[in-house]
This record gives structure tokens, C-alpha cells and sequence, in this order.
């Protein structure tokens, strides 16, 4: 049996005791609203008579007095007095979702050291301890402040609970405190606890939001992955479109990668040199660590992506071309992690930096790049994807699908089996495997490929609701799952595909911190690398950023679950608008660490930061990025198409498009209920008579001069430019 705290031992006996202050009927649900005292209560009632209680407020050492009552249509406010403070909570509901905002105001300065969490399950009869329920998903550090559960003792329902930490950002401010990991707690307490006070006490005589909570309340119990899934993703969607979401900021992504392309061409810490031949750093000025495949590909990609773009040709792929047969390892027959020339200079201070140690998902992820060149026409990289991928098959069959986290690349050995005790091993790379049989799948049309692409799919099949281990392995895997239901019409791959895709969005940051260092920048709808990662990465959201554009563009004839249409497509818009923001040169110079892992920091240098913390912490620890330089070109590549030298299209939206004349016309199919941006930008002065049509109708651009039109449009449907 549960046990629980003195805050909630005693919480249904004093609901059953007090009087209804008030009661609203919404939809199918009632909510009745008590004073207990030291609490506000909102308690849902059920249409099959199940009962959840939310604390919207908290007396401390107190009691409250109801100082006011306001209840119209629209919004209910309640004024409560403590000897403390006074407080007010104001209940509304958009789109049927209960949502209430608290703020208090202190009488003097407030050190808080506890806070109860602010929900709890109801019986009919009996106690909480004999509750019991099932949390599919919660907060992890830094992430979404979300609750999903189910309640199956009593068989009450489910719930879906979102704490918009954006609202908290003043008091962590001015408490010195974190909102990370504030939503979760065990069964029976759990939902949200306000920061606790350490350093610096909550002042007097201001009013502070201490809760900004959403709720959707559902009938039903949801015991397999594909139903907890799909209504986490609804559940989320419904959330995201009632929320105050922050601003878009534009980035002129074409500059940022001209300066990107001169401080790789002029720094000599990006690079080193191996017979002859220049490698790029995995960090700025690391000298002492090998080149990396994966390292020399994660940037050739994105380049040569930008290349056929501009129709320029780049001396910096070139470069990189001309080194990558030397990773090429005749005692295995397949590309090395590391360039086998240098291995010698592996110092072993970690696991994997030592003789062939292989990291699982790196043995993958350089071959993915080649095989996307090879499809591209490059022979030399068709030439060692083709060398290597026996090799590649071969570990796969003895792993049984199921990698390790390292192991010996000659004997196979395994040498560290799980990424903790119990958690198994790289869980996501049999997506990343399955990404590249696809593709060798495509290049060489042998049926053998598909078949391993299938072997690998029904894995994860096996993993439920735990399939990410790295974000962009993950997002690879999505894409794959969905191209393989294309071709076999099979829903199991559509459903595990959602399963990656609800991974990913469990690890976002669906908030804006707006205090300490993460104030210098936007940071909403930030996705981190891995489940427990404590930061954002920048080569990771640029993959995941990229293969959820692929997702979109492969899914425009696949009826998929709606409310992926609206979470991928803002995920791109967010995505665009604030990953500028790993260039120290956009950051202020005290957010960037004095202390760097790896390498080290130039703070006027266009090259990313691998790590951006938002609160307290500083940035750019482990070290600036030289495999995540690809970034801007990635953009580029996607978000603009150029008409010419001087004439471009921007939008911040996935798209599709096609050229006739002098027209554009640009399919969206994203939410229609959501908005994206299209500019258009002439870089000199040219007298060109410009018109936007969006499915037919002409519309007015909200800025207008000889060089920028900008218009705000809908997320679905389509648009046709003219000049």
C-alpha cells in the first residue's frame, strides 16, 4: 500500500467535510471547487461518478478566508486571504480544457521550504492509499512540465496535465530557484511542486504566478502504447493551441552560413591535418583526438546539400571527400569510427576512445550520411557504403537487432551491455539501421535490404513507450517506419513510427525560461539529445529538425494522426526561429562557461556550442561543435528557395513546392488553426511587382519596402506567388 504525506493524508476527509463553494458544468465533467482551509480545491467529477482533486492553492502555515468570488461565463476568480499573503486564483476553460493561474502576493519576505503536490486521485469511499493508477509519461529535469496518467484503482479515467513553466520564470528569478523537475511524483501525490526557496526569499508586495496549469480529463484507461500514445499527441496538440506561445524571431540564415563557411575556411582550430589530408575537429582546437567519420560526414551532408542549392561549388567538400576513404578499415571491411592511420593518439580517457570501441549508433550514422551521397551521384561514397555494409549486417545478426552500448569491433565483443542497469542498451538504433537499409534499399534496389529494414522495425515494436535513446536516431527511425508502411501497407510500422514520434515530443521543452542565463534567448519547443540529458544539442536538433521535415514531405499522402500536423510543422517553425542562438556571438559572453570539456571556446567564432543550458548554468561546457557547422546549410537548403541571385523565398513551415514561369506555388499541409511566415526578400533594389495568393485570394503583406514583403498565413493549404 502507498503511503502519503501529512498535506494529503487527511485531503479527501476534508473535501467530503467542507461546503461546494461553487460547482460549473463543462461538457461532460463537473467541476466543484472547495475551501479546506490550508487548500483550494477543483475537484472533477466523472460522468461514471470517478472523482480527481487539483490544489489550485496553498495556505502554508495558514488558512484561507475567501475574500471575493467573481463567476461569469468565461472566468471564475477567487481572492483568498492567509496570514501569510493573499492569493488569487482565476479558473477558466478554453476549449473545454481546465486551466487556473495562482499568484500571491507576500505580507513580508518568504523562505518556502516545502510544497505539497497539487494533485491527487478521489475514492467513492475508502482512502487514498488504496488509490492506484499507471503514469505513462512525466517530466523529466528541464522538459515539458506534463503529467499523463490513468487512474485504475477506482477504474476513474485518465488525465492530462501541463504546467506552463513559462509563468513561473519571475518567481525562479527572484527565488534563485529551477523549474525543472517540478511535474511527476509518486503514486498516490503527484502533479506539481512549486520550486522550494534555498538562497534568496520570495519578496513582499508582489504578486507572483506560483501555478499556470492545463488539464484535459478523459473517461477512459489507456493500457497499450499505440492508445497512450495517440492521446498524449492529441492531449498535447489541444494543450499547445490554448497556450500564450512567444514570438517568432527571423534569422537571416544565408548570412549566418556565409559567416559560418569563412570562420571554417580561416580558423585553423577547426581542422587537422593526416597525411597530407585536412580533417575537421569534432571540437574547436581539440588536437588531440583522431578524426571522426561521423564527424567529417555530419558537416559534408548539410554542405553539399547547400552546394546544390546556391549552384556553387564548395572547396570544403571537397576537402572532406578526398579524406574519407582513408576511415576505411580493410581489417573489419567497413568504415571506422575512427581514421585508422591515427588511432595511436587515442588517449583511452573514455570508454569509447580507445582501438576499436565502437559506439553503437556511431557505426550507423556516417554510413547514412554516404548512402544519402551516393544517392546523390557521388561515387566515392557509393563506393564505401557499398564496401561496408556486409560488415554492418553482420553485427546486426549477432546482436540480434538488440546493440549494446559499445562494443569490440573485431571480435564483437560485447564491452558495456546497457546504457544503466536495467534500461538495455542503444534502444533506438535498430531505427537507425532500418534508416540505412532503406536507403540501400533505394540505392540498390536488392529485395534483401527491405527485408532487414522489416527485421528491425518489429524490435522496436517490442520496446513500447522507452524507444529513444538519442533524439536524432529516433526521428531517423520515424522516417523510416512511416516509408515502410508506404511500401507495405502494414499499420504496425505507422504505429511505431507514432511511438517515435511521441518519444521525441515527450522531450521537448514546451515552455520559454525566462530567467537566469535562459532569458538571453528563446528556448521554447527545445528538443534534447537524450532521455536524461541535462541540455539542448546542436547537431541533434538539427537532424531531428531535418528528419521531421522528411516525415512531413513523405506523409503529404498519408493520412496520418492530425495532431502531427500541427506538432511537427510548429516544431520546424520554433526550430528555425531559435537555434541561431548555439553561435556564441548571439549569446552574451558571461552565459558562456569559463570551463570547457573539450577543445575551447572563441566567443566571436560562427561555430556552435554543443550544449545550451537554460536557468542557471552556464553554456558551451562541453565544448564549441565543429560536426554541428552544418546547422545553417541544413536551414538554408530547406527554408529558402532561391529564385535567383538576388530574389528569395523564406518560410518557416514545411513545404512543398513547384515552379512554373515566373510563379511559385507552395503546398502547405500542416493545422489550418496555426499560422507560418513567408517572406519574400530582394537583395538589391529591383523594381519587381510581386503577388501572393493564398488558396486564391490576394493578400496584403503586414510589411512592405523595396526589399522585404512579409506575410502571416495559414498552415494548410496553398500558396502561390507571383512576380
Amino acid at each position: 500500500m502507498p503511503t502519503v504525506t501529512p498535506w494529503s493524508a487527511t485531503a479527501q476527509e476534508d473535501i467530503e467535510n467542507s461546503e461546494i463553494l461553487l460547482e460549473r458544468k463543462i461538457a461532460d465533467y463537473t467541476y466543484q471547487f472547495y475551501n479546506t482551509g490550508d487548500s483550494l480545491w477543483i475537484v472533477v467529477l466523472m460522468p461514471e461518478n470517478g472523482k480527481i482533486a487539483f490544489r489550485a492553492a496553498f495556505a502554508m502555515n495558514s488558512c484561507f478566508e475567501v475574500a471575493n468570488l467573481f463567476d461569469d461565463e468565461d472566468t471564475t476568480v477567487f481572492v483568498l486571504d492567509s496570514r501569510l499573503g493573499s492569493y488569487e486564483v482565476r479558473i477558466n476553460f478554453p476549449a473545454d480544457v481546465l486551466h487556473y493561474t495562482t499568484t500571491f502576493t507576500a505580507k513580508t519576505a518568504l523562505m518556502i521550504p516545502f510544497w505539497p503536490r497539487d494533485i491527487i486521485p478521489l475514492t467513492q469511499s475508502g482512502s487514498l492509499e488504496n488509490t492506484a493508477g499507471n503514469i505513462h509519461m512525466a517530466q523529466f529535469g528541464s522538459r515539458s512540465g506534463l503529467l499523463f496518467a490513468s487512474i485504475t484503482k477506482p477504474q476513474t479515467g485518465s488525465f492530462f496535465y501541463f504546467q506552463n513553466l513559462t509563468s513561473l520564470s519571475e518567481y525562479c528569478e527572484v527565488t534563485k530557484t529551477e523549474s525543472k523537475s517540478t511535474v511527476g511524483g509518486t503514486w498516490p501525490e503527484i502533479g506539481f511542486q512549486l520550486p522550494t526557496t534555498d538562497e534568496l526569499p520570495l519578496p513582499p508586495g508582489q504578486a507572483f504566478t506560483i501555478s499556470d496549469a492545463y488539464i484535459v480529463v478523459e473517461t477512459e484507461i489507456f493500457k497499450d502504447t499505440t492508445s497512450i500514445c495517440d492521446h498524449f499527441l492529441n492531449n498535447l496538440v489541444t494543450i499547445y493551441k490554448v497556450l500564450n506561445q512567444p514570438r517568432i524571431e527571423y534569422h537571416d540564415w544565408p548570412d549566418i552560413a556565409q559567416k559560418v563557411l569563412n570562420d571554417l575556411h580561416g580558423n585553423k582550430g577547426a581542422w587537422q591535418q593526416a597525411n597530407g589530408i585536412p580533417y575537421l575537429n569534432a571540437y574547436l582546437c581539440d588536437y588531440d583526438t583522431p578524426p571522426e567519420s561521423m564527424v567529417q560526414l555530419a558537416v559534408l551532408a548539410p554542405f553539399k546539400e547547400y552546394e546544390k542549392w546556391s549552384g556553387e561549388k564548395q572547396s570544403i567538400c571537397d576537402d572532406l571527400i578526398k579524406g574519407l576513404p582513408a576511415f576505411y578499415d580493410p581489417k573489419i571491411k567497413c568504415l571506422n569510427r575512427w581514421l585508422p592511420s591515427m588511432v595511436d593518439k587515442l588517449d583511452k580517457s573514455e570508454e569509447q576512445k580507445k582501438e576499436m570501441v565502437m559506439d553503437s549508433w556511431y557505426l550507423h550514422h556516417p554510413l547514412m550520411n554516404l548512402a544519402r551521397l551516393a544517392l546523390d551521384g557521388d561515387k566515392t561514397a557509393e563506393k564505401l557504403v557499398s564496401d561496408s555494409i556486409e560488415y554492418v549486417i553482420k553485427v546486426a545478426h549477432h546482436f540480434k537487432y538488440e546493440w549494446p552500448v559499445f562494443y569490440n569491433m573485431e571480435t564483437l565483443e560485447t564491452i558495456k551491455e546497457e546504457t544503466a542497469p536495467g534500461a538495455g542498451g542503444e534502444r533506438d538504433v535498430p531505427g537507425s539501421y532500418a534508416h540505412l537499409m532503406l536507403l540501400m534499399f533505394k540505392l540498390t534496389k536488392e529485395k534483401r535490404y527491405l527485408n532487414e529494414v522489416e527485421k528491425a522495425a518489429r524490435k522496436l515494436a517490442d520496446l513500447g513507450l522507452n524507444i529513444l535513446y538519442q533524439a536524432n536516431n529516433t526521428a531517423f527511425a520515424a522516417t523510416a517506419l512511416l516509408e515502410l508502411f508506404k511500401i507495405t501497407n502494414k499499420k504496425l510500422y505507422l504505429d511505431i513510427s507514432y511511438t517515435c514520434l511521441s518519444g521525441l515530443f515527450k522531450n521537448i521543452q514546451l515552455y520559454d525560461c525566462k530567467y537566469g542565463y535562459g532569458k538571453n534567448y528563446v528556448n521554447f519547443f527545445s528538443i534534447y539529445p537524450l532521455n536524461d540529458a541535462p541540455y539542448t544539442a546542436a547537431y541533434e536538433e538539427l537532424e531531428v529538425y531535418a528528419a521531421l521535415s522528411e516525415y512531413m514531405s513523405l506523409a503529404k499522402d498519408v493520412d496520418i494522426l492530425p495532431s502531427l500536423r500541427t506538432l511537427i510543422p510548429e516544431f520546424v517553425k520554433y526550430t528555425v526561429s531559435r537555434i541561431a542562438y548555439y553561435y556564441p556571438p548571439m549569446l552574451p559572453k558571461e552565459m558562456l562557461s569559463e570551463e570547457v570539456k573539450t577543445g575551447e571556446i572563441q566567443a566571436d567564432l560562427w561555430i556552435p556550442l554543443e550544449d545550451l543550458y537554460n536557468g542557471w548554468e552556464k553554456s558551451g561546457q562541453v565544448g564549441q561543435e565543429v560536426y554541428g557547422s552544418g546547422m545553417a546549410f541544413g536551414i538554408v537548403s530547406r527554408q529558402y528557395i532561391k529564385i535567383d541571385e538576388d530574389f528569395f523565398l523564406f518560410i518557416d513551415y514545411p513545404y512543398e513546392y513547384s515552379k512554373r514561369g515566373k510563379s511559385i506555388t507552395l503546398k502547405l499541409d500542416g493545422d489550418k488553426d496555426m499560422s507560418c511566415n513567408l517572406k519574400i526578400i530582394r537583395l538589391k533594389d529591383r523594381k519587381i511587382q510581386m503577388k501572393v495568393f493564398y488558396d486564391k485570394e490576394l493578400l496584403d503583406p503586414f510589411t512592405k519596402n523595396a526589399n522585404l514583403h512579409e506575410y502571416k498565413i495559414s498552415g494548410q493549404g496553398s500558396v502561390k506567388v507571383q512576380w
